[in-house]
């Protein structure tokens, strides 16, 4: 699902790991915004894993799992970035 709620996709989950999933999507991805998105693992939305988009190949996609210290990093590198004169 989306991370606005804009899309939602079935889908099933061929792999998993601590850091992230392999997903077979049903319908097609063509068009979506996949940068960021959430893996709901029950039906009513209750329990869900924040993602990043890591690969894509035909009806497989590849999710990472975020976690507070991915957001961590990402702050940091930002943080890092500003700072950096052109």
């Amino acid at each position: 699902m989306a991370i606005d709620g804009t899309w939602r996709r079935d889908c099933m989950m061929q792999d998993v790991s601590e850091t992230g999933a392999r997903l077979s999507i049903r319908d097609s991805i063509e068009g979506l915004k996949l940068k960021e998105f959430f893996l709901l693992l029950s039906s009513t939305g209750l329990t869900y894993r924040r993602c990043e988009l890591a690969w894509v190949n035909g009806e497989e996609i590849g999710a990472k799992f975020v976690t507070a210290q991915t957001e961590k990093k990402k702050r940091i590198g930002r943080s890092h970035s500003s700072n950096l004169e052109v």
